[in-house]
């Protein structure tokens, strides 16, 4: 028990005790910022994954674009709802089951 006391009351125990504190609890890069960051970090990743997937998706697209005139066509019709002068074009829309 002396010991303990003694430990609590060493010079260099206290500092480095008040030094863990402040680190741990009140500097702007504490534990809860540390979390908070490589959540946001985790977050951002994330979005970079799908991102990237997107734009490999759209260069194909593209691609096919460039490559062929009938593609295009097909590219416009069915992406934008474009038609010929002499067209018409009926969107059918399923409903989804309500519970």
């Amino acid at each position: 028990m002396k010991r303990l006391i003694d430990l609590f009351r060493n010079k260099y125990f206290i500092a480095i005790a008040a030094f863990g504190v402040w680190m741990l609890f009140f500097d702007k890069n504490d534990i809860i910022a540390q979390y908070e960051y490589s959540a946001q970090v985790s977050k951002m990743q994330q979005e970079k994954d799908f991102y990237t997937k997107e734009i490999e998706l759209v260069k194909k697209d593209l691609k096919e674009l460039d490559s062929n005139l009938i593609s295009a066509e097909k590219f416009a019709r069915e992406k934008y709802f474009m038609k010929k002068a002499n067209e018409d074009v009926f969107v059918i829309v399923k409903e989804q089951e309500k519970k």
